[in-house]
Parts: structure tokens; C-alpha cells; sequence
């Protein structure tokens, strides 16, 4: 009796094909048992798709034809081999293998070349010019609505051989609205005016005007840090790496115009350097280091055109910012 039922139940279950359909409307044919089978609430994979001659047709199908199955939506069966064959196997792309071009080898054994070149005919600078040269580097905050307004949170001072002259956290009086922590690393805490690292702002102002007394100033888009310090320095001693013309790019409608470039990009371009990492806090003593590196690079070539600036005439002050 068991065997009886389950004849019973296959012969149910069997749909026979019928012959001299095309590829198209044996697909379509299948498509639509499954759906009656859908219908009346049976499992649609019990379904044996026979011929003519009562042979099961075997039926391959892709992975996207099994999930629209699984659906409800009957679609995909395009891939179905109605007479029981497999599809050729699709050949797999390989990825071809990427390897430097020989004129990309030349021209970066090249440039390594000429910056050891470069490097090995700098002109020696002596000890008590060296005393001369001081980077400066600030990190701000943003106080006032949305943060938009700077000030000063941090002020790293490095000198000729990247000894650090002066790291302080700075407190700030007003409200701060936003601490920038994932670009300046600064905490509420740094700044606090219980934090006894923490300098009050005046006595900030104070020491670092008396360090730079007499100094040739190197940093980078140091209008910024003039302004949150509110000091100024002499024209003609301030190496600004971003004003420097050949380390400005060109822009604007025919390119006359130079604007300043990242401190990042122009360090990695010409020292092969990595500064202020994506994901990263900046660091302004790194950055402080980073400059002076950078100015050295340069120097020879920037104390020429600072030299025949000054014939024409060139100098004075940088305004005071209020």
C-alpha cells in the first residue's frame, strides 16, 4: 500500500513535456507548471519534468534561476538545457599581472638621483645660522557658533636639528563648541584650566614672542597661527612653505593663479614622507619637524630668490591680526 501511494504521489507530480515545443516554450511551459504547483501550495521542487517517452528531463540551473525560485518569481530559466546537456563552462578571466614599466623605473631611478644630488651639493650651514632658524606649528579649536572661529589650543616649537623647543597645551577662555579631536588630538582635558601643562593663553603669547625675537620663522600657512596667537614677525624673516612659489600649484582659468598646497602632499612629493595619515590626529610637533625639513630641501634656492627680492626692495612687516 505504501508503494501504492508513493507511484501515487510521483505519478502526481510528473508533468510530461509536450514534444515539438521550442527551447523558449518548453521553458515557458515549466515555468508555468511550477507556478500552478505554487498555487496549490505544494513544494514546486517535487516537480519531474518528463518527455514524451516518459524520461525525466534532467534539468541544470543557475544559481539566479534557484533564488528566483525560491522567490516565487519563476525567473532565470533561461539557462535550462532541455535536453539534458550541460552549458559549456565559462572560462575564467584571470587578472593579468601588473608590472612597472621600464620608463617608470628609469624615471624614478631618475628623480632618486637628482634628489641625492641635490642633497649632496647642499651648501653646509653654520652652527650659529642654524641658532637662526625656529618652526612653529599650532593646533586650534572651534569655539562660537558651529565651531566656525579658531583658537589656539596647542603650540609646538621645533628647531634646525628637530629638537623641540616648546610644546604646550594652551587653555582656552571661551566656550569651546568643538575640540576638532580628529584632526587636532586635543581633549577637553588638554586644555583645561585645571591641567597645570596647560599655559594660560597671554603667558603663551608672551613666551612665544620672546622665542621668536630675532629668528627666521619657518611653518606652513602661517597666517593661520599668526592670527591665533595675534603676533607678527618680520616679512623678511618668515619662510611660509605654503607661499613658496615653486612648491604652489597653478589653477584658475589658464592657470595664472598659485594656490597653496597640502603640507602632507608637498612633504610626501619631496622628502618621501609620511605626515597627518588619514584616520589619524595631526601632530604639530611632527608637522613643526615636517616643515623644516621641507624649507631645508629648498633652502638654497630660497635664500637666491629672497636675496633678489631684497635688492628690489622688498620687506617689512606681516599686518598684526586683532
Amino acid at each position: 500500500k505504501k508503494r501504492k501511494r508513493d507511484d501515487s504521489a510521483a505519478e502526481r507530480n510528473t508533468v510530461q513535456i509536450p514534444a515539438g515545443l521550442s527551447g523558449k516554450e518548453v521553458r515557458k511551459f515549466r515555468k508555468d507548471a511550477r507556478r500552478k504547483v505554487r498555487a496549490e501550495g505544494k513544494d514546486e521542487s517535487s516537480v519531474r519534468f518528463v518527455d514524451a517517452s516518459g524520461k525525466e528531463m534532467k534539468i541544470r540551473e543557475t544559481k539566479a534561476h534557484s533564488k528566483n525560485k525560491d522567490e516565487g518569481e519563476g525567473q532565470g530559466a533561461g539557462d535550462d538545457r532541455d535536453d539534458g546537456s550541460q552549458p559549456p563552462e565559462k572560462k575564467r578571466k584571470r587578472k593579468a599581472k601588473s608590472f612597472p614599466r621600464i620608463n617608470d623605473l628609469i624615471a624614478a631611478h631618475e628623480a632618486e638621483q637628482k634628489k641625492q644630488k641635490e642633497v649632496e651639493t647642499r651648501k653646509p650651514v653654520p652652527e650659529d645660522e642654524q641658532q637662526r632658524y625656529v618652526a612653529l606649528d599650532c593646533e586650534m579649536v572651534g569655539i562660537g557658533a558651529g565651531g566656525k572661529q579658531s583658537a589656539l589650543a596647542r603650540v609646538s616649537m621645533t628647531g634646525w636639528n628637530h629638537e623641540v623647543l616648546l610644546d604646550t597645551f594652551v587653555q582656552v577662555p571661551d566656550r569651546v563648541t568643538d575640540f576638532r579631536t580628529h584632526v587636532s588630538g586635543v581633549r577637553a582635558a588638554d586644555i583645561k584650566a585645571k591641567n597645570d601643562d596647560a599655559m594660560e593663553l597671554h603667558a603663551c603669547r608672551r613666551k612665544v614672542g620672546e622665542m621668536l625675537r630675532g629668528k627666521i620663522l619657518v611653518g606652513h600657512a602661517l597666517k593661520n597661527d599668526f592670527s591665533a596667537l595675534m603676533l607678527d614677525h618680520p616679512r623678511s624673516d618668515i619662510r611660509d612653505t605654503a607661499r613658496y612659489r615653486p612648491f604652489m600649484r597653478p589653477s584658475g582659468r589658464g592657470g595664472g593663479k598659485m594656490r597653496p598646497r597640502k603640507l602632507r602632499d608637498l612633504v610626501k612629493q619631496h622628502l618621501g614622507l609620511d605626515i597627518q595619515v588619514a584616520g589619524e590626529a595631526h601632530c604639530s610637533i611632527d608637522d613643526a619637524q615636517a616643515t623644516m625639513k621641507l624649507f631645508q630641501f629648498a633652502k638654497d634656492e630660497w635664500d637666491k630668490e629672497i636675496a633678489s627680492k631684497q635688492k628690489g626692495g622688498a620687506g617689512g612687516k606681516v599686518r598684526r591680526t586683532k
